[in-house]
């Protein structure tokens, strides 16, 4: 298996074109400033010892290193060897909240980005168990079907923000639904959602929905963000804060936790409530909760023992400066004087 440990440094191969073309403008700019200075082949005749395809092939090494340092840089690695493992595992759903509320600065940098990181911190723990994201607000959507890929699941949450879903509102019936829908409940591995949200604007039976969940035995948990004296959504406009939102009658809309809701939605799901705070997200109380719940020992395929390749290339572009830094721009005084095509007078 073929794999890039540090795959983000290959965005730097995108600079060749850009080298092209400055080289490309070079060349005409010095064409330019030849021609301004008389007739071609008097010019060639006053610099015979000016090479006009060294250049070119120090600007192919410089390129060829270039890349070589940046594939390098990725550390190619290859897999050497695949193994069965026995693993137990369970399927987690998380429900996250991204209505405009989420937005309130009441949590550092803002409930949104707070709950953001506490979930990543979340995947680097998992070493087993599933993991799959729903977004909602005033509707619900797949953001991550369930995967052990923690690194997919990391770049998914990554782009999560609250333009996602137009429609404002907070849907948490709905997005329960739709994670029981993205279960596979063939497979009897045990499952459960954590729900993270402020319960600003709950809007349907959200309570009716975690009961039925837990007749398939999918507990429901929830972690709610915010606080109780709450705090005014932000506008944003072009990535920078515009103001406050405001009512009908033109007061600063306050923002405030809704723990009542988050406590009934739990007690129905047979699952727990916890608070977040700045200090702590609660993810790892609720953790606790989930690790009684049913694991299926499951047989996956795996790659050991991936070995680095990244100083092949590294060499390779060491060697490639090398040369250029012994090719000069001038002619090799040999070769200009073996002239194979020249025609003796007898």
């Amino acid at each position: 298996m073929f794999r890039f440990a540090h795959i983000d440094f290959l965005w730097g191969l995108l600079a060749i074109p850009l080298f092209i073309l400055l080289y490309l403008l070079v060349l005409q700019w010095k064409k330019l400033a030849l021609n301004s200075l008389g007739d071609k082949k008097v010019i060639e005749q006053m610099m015979p010892q000016v090479s006009l395809s060294i250049p070119l092939l120090k600007f192919i090494l410089f390129s060829l290193a270039y890349v070589f340092i940046i594939v390098g840089l990725a550390d190619p690695q290859i897999g050497s060897k695949m193994e069965e493992e026995k693993r137990k595992s369970a399927d987690l759903m998380i429900l996250l909240d991204v209505s405009n509320s989420m937005l309130s600065q009441d949590m550092a940098p803002n409930r949104l980005e707070n709950a953001k990181r506490a979930i990543a911190q979340l995947i680097d723990n998992l070493r087993t168990d599933r993991i799959g994201i729903i977004v909602f607000a005033g509707e619900a959507y797949v953001q991550l079907p369930v995967t052990t890929d923690y690194s997919a699941a990391k770049l998914f949450l990554n782009t999560i923000n609250t333009d996602m879903v137009p429609t404002q509102g907070t849907a948490i019936g709905a997005a329960i639904d739709l994670g029981m829908k993205s279960f596979d409940f063939k497979d009897g591995t045990g499952k459960a959602m954590i729900i993270i949200t402020d319960g600003e604007n709950h809007e349907d039976d959200a309570v009716a929905a975690a009961k039925n969940a837990t007749e398939k035995d999918v507990s429901v948990h929830v972690i709610g963000i915010g606080s109780a004296e709450g705090a005014p959504v932000p506008i944003y406009v072009n990535g920078k804060q515009a103001g406050f939102h405001l009512d009908s009658a033109g007061h600063t809309v306050i923002s405030k936790l809704n723990e009542d809701m988050g406590k009934e939605i739990a007690a129905a799901g047979n699952g727990s409530y916890v608070r977040a705070t700045n200090a702590n997200s609660g993810l790892n109380i609720v953790m606790d909760q989930i690790a009684k719940i049913q694991r299926k020992t499951v047989d996956t395929q795996s790659f050991k023992d991936f070995e680095d390749r990244f100083q092949f290339f590294l060499g390779l572009a060491l060697l490639c400066l090398l040369i250029d830094v012994f090719i000069t721009n001038r002619k090799s005084a040999r070769l200009s004087r073996l002239n194979l095509f020249e025609v003796k007078n007898t």
